[in-house]
Parts: C-alpha cells; structure tokens; sequence
C-alpha cells in the first residue's frame, strides 16, 4: 500500500495480522507479484528506503494470503527490538507461544512451527539483518511449509531468498491534457487525497489545483510517508502554501538546486521540515519521548520527558501538538490511550537527542522510571488492581526489556536490573515470557553476587520458574543458596519462599510430607510478617498435598481459608488457582457439580487472563470430572484439548507433577469404556480444535452434538484438512499448477500432497479423487 506506517496506524491483532485503520491505496502491480512469488519461494524480503511502505505492502499480502495459510499469517513488530540476543523470544511472543519449558527459544520456535502451514512476517530487519537472516534460515530448514516475508533496508542474503525492491509511487507527470479522473485515480494523487480529508475533509483534487498537487507530489519523489506527512499540513496551509514551502524548504538543503532529489534527501528534508514546524517544547519532547521502544503512556512521558525545558504539567499539550502534527501517533487500548512513534521519526529523534548530548541522561530516567513501575506493580499486585497490572505490564513489555538490559549492561545498575527482574515475577508467569523472565533472572544472578535482601528474592524466584519448567535441579540450587541467605540475615520472607518451593520440589519428588512440612513452616513464616502473597501460595499448595493423601478436612480448611485471604485483598489470580485446588478434593470427595463449577469459574478467570498454566491444570480436572461422571466422549474431547494445551505450554502439568497420576487413571478409564478406536477419534476432535473453540467447548459454552455429528462424517475421510481441500480444488479440475497458486505453495508441494492422497485412499487417478469428494460431499462412503 501507500501509506507507511508500523502497528502506529493499525488496531489490534486479529489472528496474528493487525486491522489496518486507515485506507490502503494502490500497490497493485506489487501485491499480485509478492503474493506470486510466495507460491514459489519460501523467502521473500521486501526492501527500498525508509518510508517508502514496505510495511503496509508486508501487511496488505498477509491479509489477502490468510486464507492459504490454516495455521495464520503472523506480524513480528522488530523496530522496537535493540538486543540482538532477543530476537527468538521475540518472534515466539508474535505468534503467540506460550512455552514454559526450560528450552531454547530458537527450538521452541522451531518444533512450534515444524509442521506448520503459517507465513511470518518479520518486519524492519534492518538494523539485526544478520540475526535474522539466521533465524530465517533455521526456521525455513526445520518447517517445510513454512513461508517468511520480511521488510528491510538490506537484503538478508539467505540462499532461498527472493528480493523485491518496494519503489515509490509513480509520480503523475504535469500533463494539462490528460483527463482529471485519470488523474484523480493515479496512486500518489489518491493516497495525498485521503490523507488530506483527513485533516479537511471538503478537500478534492480540481482542476483548479491539479498542478499544485501534481507539483507536491513529485518533490515529494512519490514517497509515501512523506506524502503522509505533507498532506497533515492542509490544516493549516493552502495547497499552493504548502507547495512554496516544500520549494523553498528543498532549495535551501540543496543549495539551491532544483534537480529531482534523491529519496533519503527528500524524507530527510520533509522530517526536517516537520520538525521546524514543532515549537521548540514541542521538538524537545519529540527527541525525549524517543528513548522509549514500542509505544508510551501519558504518565511515562511526564516522568521521563519533563524537567529542563519542559514543565510536567505542559507535557499534555505537548503530547497532543505531536499528534496533531503526526509525530505521535494515538492507539486507543481499553485501559487508556497510548502513542507510538513512526520508526522513521524515532530514529531522527534520537539523533536529536544524541547530538544534544542527552541521551545517556534520558535512558537513565527512562531506566529508572520502569524500575519504580515494576516496584508499584509488585506492591500493588495482590489486589483489585491485579488484572490491570497484568494488561499494562505486558503493553509497557518492551519498554521493559529496554529497561533491563540498560540495567545490566551497566555494572553498577546490575542490582538494580535483578531487582527489578524479581518484582516483575507474576509478568513472567502469566504471559508469554516465562523463559525470558528466566534468563533476565540468571544474567542477575551472575552479575550482582552479593549475598543480601536482593539476591535472595532472586534466588527464590528463579527456583520457582524453574520448578514450573520442570528444572528441578536447577531449583533446588537456587532454594539452597537461598535458605543460606535468609538464615544468614534473619529473613523471615525469604526463609518462607526457601520453604515453599522446597515443598514443591518435595511434591514433584513424591515426598508428600516432607512436603507439608515445608508447607506448615512456610505458612508460619508468612503469617509471622503479613505476607498475604506468600499466605496464598502456601495454603494452595498446603490444600493440594492434603488432598493427594486422603486428608480431606485439612485441605478443605486451606482451600477455604486462602480463598478468605483472597476476597479480604480483592485478589483473583491466586483465588483462581484455589478454586482449582478445592475443585479437585470435592471432585474426590465425589460432589461433581460443585467440583464442574470450582473449575468452571477458575477456568472463567484464566481465560480472561491468558494464562494457559491455569488454563491447562483446570481443564486436567475437568477432564477427571468428565470421566467420573461417565461423560467419556466428553473426557477424551478434553484429554485431547489437553494435549494441545500442554504442547503449548512446553511442560506437561506443570508445577503439579504430583497429579498425572489422576491423568493418567482418566485417560485408562475412558479409553476402556469408548474402545481404542473411538477413544483416538474423540481426542482427535478435541486436537484440532483451535484455542477459542477448545476453551468454549471446556466451559460447556455452545452445544457439542452438531459438531460431533460433522466431525463424525469427517472421520471417515482419512485425509488432513490440507490435504481434503487439495482433493476439492482436483474435483474442480484445476492443474497442479493452478493448486499451487491458489494455495500460494510451490508446484512440487501440490504434487506431493496428491501423491499422498491416492496413496492414502488407494487410487490411482484424479477422476478417483473428483468422485471421492463428490461422494463425501453428499454423505455417502467412498
């Protein structure tokens, strides 16, 4: 398209691909040749210079791919992205996995996506060409139907890769004689017209003003942003006003030379230009708000962007003349409004800053600022702010990692980065990023070694990742060092974590109770200092192991008590969780309907949440719920929703090992009941349910029996779902290379699947396969 813009521009992601919230003009010609050479190549690299529309050109053949593509298109934002070292976690948080395992990120993402039908588009690579080059490479190697689309200034130069240089759009030429609706049609005429209306919205190209406009556009070059940029200045200027500028403005950087200038010098100029327009309140807060990666809040550019030059209480209007001018850019979130900045103009920003010689004093307030959030969200994080702590960290989690590897990059911030890295715990745990919490932990850990407060808090949070990653080792080390350090300082805190997650490594281990042992310590400790977190967390467990030795009384009685401690603080996380524990000694205990609604509400909140730990542990119970209520089909569904969920999460029950036992009497259980065949066809139907869907069915949210019923006929084909549509399009009569097309795959690919088709259902002709879904089409068996 013709505008340029990263996810400034565009609403949140649907399915992997933002919805673009401004118009996409033209780009034809472009779009058909991106989306040809995706059916043939596996690697295509958009490039050209900045602004020029790379992006939304990526974006544009994402959406009108998608449907080739059954397990979706992905965007993977990289301007805001500084540490090379990063990249894997990055591209593993765009598509959404969520792996809890102790794995490397580059094999998580390469076993997510080995049998993956998906396109990745990997977006502003330029400054970490090299990186990704490799991380292209890798994935392409593991995943056969994987395809790449990226957008550079620099080629990536990998052997499969395609290379189409994005040019600017055409400039129409002056010609007086030449139709006005022609004119009106041509791409750079059309995108300056919208953009226009935008800020007037009675503004038309005439034939009063066609030359005008015809005029701005080329010494413009065609280029999209500026283009954009120019056409925000209709607010307050003509059309001929503007243009005399662009003149006088483009004279006065050439030396008075009025020759076609070339396309950097011209965006160059055009941001010069802008940036003359601000005030000078205005241009210091454009160079301050630069130091932050992604996008910024109304308070995070008080804090960091005041002081010399600019009062806190004036940064609001300023915020606002930056928006109006199209510097910052307004994303509307439903917690509040927040703003990004076009890379293009945060990279001129930051020389700004850099040639003012503030840049180092602007990433330490910016350092500062996010080590005092993450300190506020600790504090504040066992209560009735919970969820909104949660939302607002994962959207400031760029600026945070900005921040921490500020922070451990210095030596002498190095405690305060592990500090920091602590109290973003619960981040960790309930988002995407429970490897990288890990690895921001350890690289703490190996570079602030005094034995105090702040190492201690660390050692016992990286245990408990650790133990949710199944790394038991690892964290009985950590809980070690720990417990020397408490005792070392009289620690009553971190002498009760020490004692909690030892309890929990005791459970993994099958010591139940030693278990309880290190749990009734631990419950005392934190009832000693008031901790309710670590109450909460120890009465859960407590509950937990009482009930897995019979003692249902006890575990009732914690179960019942934490979910006080709970509703006193307006708490819901840990609450969650506690449902899930006293659902499982009802369930025990036999009472299935108020065990089904424990987990129902548990699951409710986990959900909303995203937390697909809660998630899998609460539909494990379901599924044992299922299966004692001789809902087998039910059950199997569920037990093969939970293979999905656990693959996901990269550890099976994590952190609740102690329980597969109950798994694996469920899965016993029902497949004697349902015989093997019907067993492997009901946990098949709950596999391929996509997230949404398997959630809904776990929640009883829409009603099974139609789509058992559908399923059912499908069972009998024998064929994958890419592998039936390939057998609808040869119905239809299509050619292995009209296949290929269709589906944006390579002609070979086509040949491939059809080979397996007949192989599959012993034929030996298309003509077989055309009657064959004619026949499934109509109900009847092949």
């Amino acid at each position: 398209m013709t505008t340029v813009t990263t996810s400034s521009s565009r609403g949140q992601l649907e399915g992997g691909l933002p919805a673009e919230v401004t118009s996409f003009v033209g780009r034809r010609q472009e779009v058909a040749e991106v989306r040809q050479l995706l059916s043939a190549s596996r690697a295509v690299t958009l490039t050209g210079v900045g602004g020029v529309g790379k992006t939304r050109l990526a974006l544009r053949v994402g959406q009108e791919v998608r449907r080739a593509f059954r397990d979706g298109v992905w965007l993977v934002e990289l301007a805001a992205l500084e540490s090379p070292g990063m990249l894997a976690e990055t591209v593993a948080e765009a598509l959404q996995i969520r792996d809890h395992s102790a794995a490397p990120p580059l094999k998580v993402l390469t076993d997510h996506l080995r049998d993956k039908q998906a396109l990745v588009i990997l977006d502003n690579c330029e400054h970490l060409v090299g990186e990704c080059a490799v991380l292209a490479d890798t994935l392409l190697r593991a995943a056969p139907d994987l395809r790449i689309l990226a957008t550079s200034r620099h080629v990536l130069g990998i052997a499969s890769e395609h290379v189409v240089p994005v040019p600017t759009l055409p400039v129409p030429d002056g010609d007086t004689a030449r139709p006005l609706e022609a004119l009106q049609q041509a791409d750079a005429v059309q995108l300056f017209t919208e953009r226009a209306r935008a800020v007037v919205p009675s503004f038309a190209v005439t034939e009063d003003n066609r030359d005008v406009v015809t005029a701005i556009i080329g010494r413009l070059d065609g280029l999209p942003l500026g283009i954009e940029l120019a056409a925000v200045r209709l607010r307050a200027l003509s059309a001929r006003q503007l243009l005399d500028r662009l003149d006088d403005r483009f004279r006065l950087l050439t030396g008075g030379s009025r020759s076609v200038l070339p396309r950097h010098q011209t965006l160059r100029a055009l941001i010069d230009w802008s940036h003359a327009l601000c005030s000078e309140e205005e241009r210091l807060l454009w160079h301050r708000a630069s130091v932050f990666a992604g996008s910024l809040d109304l308070e995070g550019a008080e804090t960091v962007c005041s002081g010399t030059g600019i009062d806190r209480e004036d940064v609001l209007d300023l915020v606002i003349g930056l928006v109006d001018k199209s510097v910052l850019i307004r994303e509307d979130h439903p917690d509040g409004v927040r703003y990004r900045m076009l890379e293009t103009l945060r990279q001129y920003g930051r020389e700004r800053l850099s040639a003012r010689g503030e840049e180092s004093q602007l990433r330490r307030r910016h350092r500062a600022y996010y080590r005092d959030l993450a300190a506020r969200a600790r504090a504040e994080m066992f209560g009735p702010a919970q969820v909104a702590w949660f939302t607002r960290l994962q959207q400031e989690h760029a600026n945070l990692r900005l921040a921490l590897d500020g922070c451990f990059a210095t030596p002498a911030d190095a405690r305060t980065g592990l500090s920091m890295a602590t109290d973003l715990l619960y981040h960790w745990i309930t988002s995407y990023y429970l490897g990288e919490g890990r690895g921001w932990l350890e690289r703490g850990l190996a570079a602030a070694t005094s034995p105090d407060d702040v190492r201690g808090r660390a050692l016992w949070a990286d245990a408990w990742l650790a133990v949710i990653q199944a790394d038991v080792p690892a964290a009985a080390a950590r809980l070690h060092e720990c417990r020397g350090i408490g005792e070392r300082l009289g620690d009553e805190s971190i002498l009760g974590y020490a004692d909690l997650f030892s309890g929990m490594i005791a459970m993994w281990e099958g010591r139940t109770g030693d278990a309880i042992g290190c749990y009734e310590r631990a419950l005392a400790r934190h009832r000693r200092t008031g901790d309710p977190v670590g109450l909460a967390l120890s009465l859960i467990r407590m509950s937990l192991a009482r009930s897995f030795l019979g003692q249902s009384g006890p575990a009732i009685a914690a179960a019942e008590e934490c979910l006080a401690v709970c509703d006193a603080h307006g708490e819901g996380w840990h609450k969650a969780y506690t449902m899930m524990a006293l659902g499982v000694e009802v369930w025990r205990q036999g009472d299935l309907e108020r065990a089904t609604e424990l987990e129902r509400q548990s699951l409710e909140f986990n959900r909303s949440l995203g937390d697909c730990l809660g998630v899998g542990i609460t539909t494990e119970v379901l599924a044992w719920i299922a299966a004692a209520q001789g809902h087998y089909e039910r059950a199997a569904r569920l037990l093969g929703i939970l293979r999905t969920l656990w693959a996901c999460a990269g550890a099976p029950l994590s952190g609740y090992g102690h329980l597969a036992g109950y798994h694996d009497e469920c899965e016993a259980r029902t497949r004697e009941a349902l015989g093997e065949a019907a067993f492997a066809t009901a946990v098949r139907r709950g596999e391929r349910l996509s997230h949404d869907e398997a959630l809904a069915y776990a929640l009883q949210e829409e009603p099974p029996c139609p789509e058992a019923r559908q399923e059912s006929k499908e069972e009998r084909a024998p064929l994958t779902r890419r592998e039936r549509e390939i057998a609808q399009l040869v119905a239809r009569g299509l050619t292995n290379k009209e296949i290929a097309a269709s589906l944006v795959i390579a002609q070979r690919t086509a040949e491939g699947h059809i080979e397996h088709i007949m192989t599959k259902l012993g034929f030996n002709s298309r003509a077989q396969i055309a009657v064959w879904v004619g026949e499934q089409a109509r109900g009847g068996e092949p």
